[in-house]
């Protein structure tokens, strides 16, 4: 951070959680009409049933598991770049970190809205909880819903730590820069934090100890994740490489979350002498890796169809490739590999808004790679007995906006309410230059 104090660092960070703009608060509103609608098609679904959706005999799953996958997708990836960029010392992990960090809290409650939905009866979402009840029943640990809700509340819990951990000491500094509430706020969440060296000492040390735990336990939970349908024996979804080509894809969905979500936070709060381009070039060239692997899974899982030599798995990848949702799957290919490719460009990566275009094509493309992955293969099982086609209706398309709306209100309440770069991990970066101006 070069010419930067550390209380310029400290009054453009907290100068972000000033008073709302006009614009904000009309963004804020919209937000909450998506939600609105949402719970209205939800009412729909709970007191009607699910034939108000577009789902049938061969396709039980579509859109709201669709929607569920995408947005742990996003939840596995901000925890995941933060705390793998930490491990490795990347020093430009300081400016995104904590919108990562944020974005994976938000994404994890906005998921976990899809499986209860798809419950059928709501009103028994307690029997996924892990514990023997009072009928004495244990859920069913064969059943994909029991493993999800087992790893996405553990992967939770340890994300909200690490997330809250990592904002103490800037919840310290906003409490000795702030007034009113808002200190008395910071006051309890701060947890009586002075910058004393024995609590950056245990800082340091539970800070590394939760980003250690962090980085394997993203990279289970979202394999478990893809076993919900890897362990099936549909064509298309029995398949050996779907645990390492979900996280791939869920670092390449986060990445690009990431960006549009910095980008219009930059201008709006007034930070492009914190956030500048520099972040942003590192995470397109970022970008490319992950685009170059997610589009190595898509030639693999082609290539061993063809290999396998078995006729299902052949006629299906042909099916998904020309066949009624065609259109879905080049729209996939192109948004989420081809787009990245543009990033080889130093013009390209370096253009905000060709940052912002492609980083929402790649968010559009990984939402219909995770439609294609559930919806063709349910489509055109095994016999044609077994084919039929699937189109969403109003309800689940409510639905999906309404998620969309829920994540962007949290996101937008937490950057008024608490600081959204990290203080004092920027801080850092100031040391070595102002070692060298003192020596």
């Amino acid at each position: 951070m070069p010419n930067k104090t550390f209380r310029d660092i400290d009054n453009q960070v907290l100068a972000s959680l000033g008073r709302p703009s006009r614009g904000y608060l009309a963004i804020l509103g919209i937000c909450l009409l998506l939600v609105l609608a949402g719970v209205t098609a939800y009412g729909f679904i709970y007191f009607i049933g699910f034939g108000v959706t577009g789902l049938n005999v061969p396709v039980s799953w579509a859109v709201l598991i669709t929607n569920f996958v995408f947005w742990i997708g996003i939840a596995h990836s901000g925890t995941l770049i933060s705390a793998i960029l930490f491990l490795f010392r990347t020093r430009w992990r300081n400016g995104i970190n904590r919108a990562a960090e944020a974005m994976t809290i938000f994404a994890i409650m906005t998921a976990g809205m899809f499986p209860l939905a798809h419950l059928g009866r709501l009103w028994v979402a307690y029997w996924l909880l892990p514990y023997p009840n009072y009928r004495h029943l244990w859920p069913n640990f064969k059943s994909p819903l029991v493993w999800d809700v087992v790893a996405v509340t553990t992967y939770f819990t340890v994300s909200l730590l690490f997330f809250y951990l990592g904002l103490i000491p800037d919840l310290a500094t906003a409490r000795d820069k702030t007034e009113g509430r808002r200190k008395r706020l910071y006051s309890v969440l701060s947890l009586g934090w002075t910058g004393r060296y024995e609590q950056w000492r245990h800082y340091a040390r539970g800070y590394l100890a939760l980003a250690a735990l962090a980085t394997p336990l993203v990279i289970s939970v979202h394999s478990v994740v893809s076993w919900d349908f890897a362990m099936s024996i549909l064509p298309g979804w029995h398949t050996t490489i779907f645990a390492p080509y979900f996280v791939a894809g869920a670092i390449h969905s986060g990445l690009a979350m990431v960006i549009t979500l910095l980008i219009p936070l930059r201008k709006a709060l007034r930070l492009e002498r914190i956030l500048t381009p520099y972040y942003f070039e590192q995470m397109a060239l970022l970008l490319i890796l992950t685009g170059s692997i997610v589009g190595y899974a898509y030639v693999v899982e082609g290539f061993m169809s063809w290999y396998s030599a078995d006729k299902f798995e052949r006629q299906f990848v042909s099916w998904r490739v020309f066949g009624s949702y065609s259109v879905f799957f080049w729209l996939m290919v192109v948004c989420n590999v081809v787009t990245p490719m543009t990033f080889f460009f130093k013009r390209l990566r370096t253009s905000f808004t060709w940052l912002m275009i492609a980083a929402i094509l790649i968010n559009i493309g990984m939402w219909f790679e995770r439609f294609v992955i559930i919806v063709t293969s349910l489509s055109h099982g095994f016999l044609p007995s077994t084919w039929g086609l699937y189109a969403p209706r109003l309800v689940e398309i409510l639905i999906t906006l309404m998620a969309f709306g829920f994540f962007f209100f949290l996101f937008l309440c937490f950057v008024k309410l608490f600081p959204s770069i990290p203080m004092s991990e920027l801080k850092e970066q100031t040391l070595p230059r102002m070692e060298e101006t003192d020596a």
